[in-house]
């Protein structure tokens, strides 16, 4: 059957923390999509302030806000959403994002050209420069650095990744994925918090022989900074300690061998001496805090 035969209904699911106004901005945007048979889930991961009058004020149509007392990270958030989730399909999307009117559609078109299809992402662009691109996709993970990057990320968009097919990652910041995916290969892993997460399901959904599809036809923008910014020490321990644990749940002994010596004779003595040449050392207590918690913790429980 066709899409356009058949409106399966979409689950949204977003989190916020203490952004409650940039989460209703988020749902303004929805109020814009053409296609309509979706509902909406609002994970509020413990925020300080309760955000149920400022969203109900929006009047925005079946939305669901479920309320965690505390912060669940990006992989527990989304987990309590998708437990929620009524959806075929479902739409794990920032709440710092803004979407385009048929973004939907061009999200399900991919599933029901291919039966394979177990994920689909849109191109995604930064709201504060709309015409440069953050996500077209992604590289395949470098197995011996543990680092990959999106395709054209940060390049003016001139057309040049407007051919969609099948790429080695989703983007966490707007990524719809088919139950079926979901019931076969399970949800983010709790253990990563935030960072890596994407990285590990999408491996994990590549395993169980789906593919990962970027669709340059849809499109969403992303107010996340196109610097950056500053790197914070709370980042550094999670990227630091996510990095490795991807390695140690995705490769083998041989793969998993030469990370590790590239690890520990390039990647952590250049840290070292990059944060106490800084003085920041905050930065550099949270990069060996990261990197010992491998040592102490298994990688495969939870999920």
């Amino acid at each position: 059957m066709s899409l356009q035969e058949q409106t399966p209904l979409v689950s949204i699911i977003a989190l916020n923390f203490n952004q409650t106004t940039v989460t209703c901005e988020f749902l303004e945007s929805t109020k814009k999509l053409t296609y309509r048979n979706f509902e909406t889930i609002i994970v509020d991961n413990g925020s300080s302030v309760d955000p149920t009058a400022q969203i109900e004020a929006g009047n925005y149509p079946n939305l669901r806000l479920i309320l965690s007392p505390v912060n669940l990270g990006f992989t527990g958030g989304n987990n309590l959403g998708i437990e929620q989730a009524k959806g075929d399909f479902l739409f794990i999307v920032n709440n710092d994002t803004e979407v385009t009117p048929d973004l939907l559609e061009h999200l399900l078109q991919p599933f029901y050209v291919d039966g394979t299809i177990g994920v689909v992402c849109p191109k995604i662009r930064f709201y504060s420069h709309p015409n440069v691109i953050q996500y077209a996709g992604f590289n395949k993970m470098n197995l011996l650095t543990g680092r990959t990057w999106a395709v054209g990320s940060k390049e003016e968009d001139k057309g040049q990744h407007d051919v969609s097919g099948p790429t080695w990652c989703a983007h966490g910041a707007a990524m719809m994925v088919k139950r079926e995916v979901i019931d076969n290969v399970g949800r983010f892993a709790d253990k990563f918090f935030i960072y890596y997460e994407e990285s590990d399901w999408s491996a994990r959904i590549l395993r169980a022989g789906y593919k990962i599809y970027y669709n340059a036809n849809g499109l969403i923008f992303h107010k996340e900074s196109i610097t950056m910014g500053k790197e914070s020490a709370i980042k550094a321990y999670y990227h630091t300690r996510n990095r490795i644990l991807y390695m140690r749940r995705n490769t083998n002994k041989m793969q998993l061998a030469a990370f590790l010596c590239f690890f520990s004779f390039l990647t952590f003595p250049k840290a070292v001496v990059t944060y106490t040449m800084k003085g920041q050392f905050k930065h550099l207590r949270s990069f060996v805090k990261g990197t010992f918690w491998n040592l102490t913790t298994s990688s495969y429980s939870p999920v």
